[in-house]
């Protein structure tokens, strides 16, 4: 029996503009695919509406475009999603998974103590997970709330998981270690661990090449997969982009655009190809925490 083909993707957030970053995650996730003959995927997460603008979105397709970059079938978008995500919310409410959190930001930053420290910073602590059934149905239809899965009882359900890691081999799923995260946010029909999870397998993607930023998620999106028995990828986690001052390139801290690289007659092709021969701009180092 022939290897089934391999599908790859890259799926920005169109809340800014592409940098450097994302065109050393882009090259790698399309040239996996392509150099073994499979199909690379192009994903909009726009799943927040706040944040997320058109202007942003056709300035990812022109950034690909301008890397010599290309990309199989339609372009799937998140915010086109929500009956998809919601169906994926109903069977894991069906399991008695999930619960509504009607916490605020400073709410859970009060509870929170040492002892909470987690993975990926502070965990929630749990508070609306004991609430009283009688008030948690009178708050359930006044209040805006999210919906956290009860982790305990989640992993309890789906016993040991692992994964495979193109670099760190067969790792061990520890998803408690993150507590109940958010499934369902109060302002959005998905987190990011749902959506992307259920989004994934919709796309038949058996490779995910994205930051070692996200490996520690990797651990909850391992434990949705087989609540909701999707397949699950070979992951390939890669070093991240810094500059010289140590920091990790990113939106937020006004990393260089592709855009002003395009607009300053840049050639993204050559650009493309001194990110496969692991040639970096002066300045910029890859680096594995």
């Amino acid at each position: 029996m022939p290897d089934p083909m391999i599908i790859t993707r890259f799926a920005p957030s169109p809340t800014g503009a592409l940098h450097f970053g994302h065109a050393w995650s882009a090259v790698q996730a399309h040239d996996r695919a392509r150099d073994q003959g499979g199909r690379f995927l192009l994903r909009i997460e726009d799943i927040d509406g706040t944040r997320s603008r058109a202007d942003h979105i056709a300035g990812i397709l022109a950034d690909l475009a301008w890397l010599g970059l290309s990309w199989d079938g339609p372009v799937l978008r998140q915010s086109e999603r929500a009956p998809v995500y919601q169906a994926a919310l109903d069977r894991l409410q069906d399991q008695g998974l999930l619960y509504p959190c009607f916490c605020t930001r400073a709410d859970i930053t009060a509870r929170l103590s040492a002892p909470h420290a987690g993975p990926d910073g502070a965990v929630y602590p749990g508070s609306c997970r004991t609430m009283a059934p009688t008030e948690r149905q009178a708050r359930i239809t006044a209040e805006p709330h999210a919906w956290r899965i009860d982790m305990a009882r989640a992993v309890a359900l789906a016993g040991p998981l692992d994964w495979a890691d193109a670099h760190a081999g067969r790792v061990t799923a520890d998803p408690l270690a993150h507590g109940d995260v958010v499934l369902a946010r109060k302002d959005a029909p998905a987190s990011y661990h749902l959506a992307v999870t259920v989004d994934d397998a919709a796309q038949g993607v058996t490779d995910v090449v994205r930051g070692v930023d996200l490996f520690a998620a990797t651990h909850v999106h391992r434990l949705l997969q087989a609540l909701l028995d999707l397949p699950t990828p070979t992951y390939h986690h890669h070093a991240l982009l810094h500059d010289q001052q140590g920091q990790r390139l990113a939106k937020r801290s006004g990393a260089p655009t592709l855009a002003a690289l395009r607009a300053a007659g840049e050639d993204g092709a050559a650009l493309a190809q001194m990110v496969r021969r692991g040639q970096l701009p002066i300045g910029i180092a890859a680096i594995t925490p």
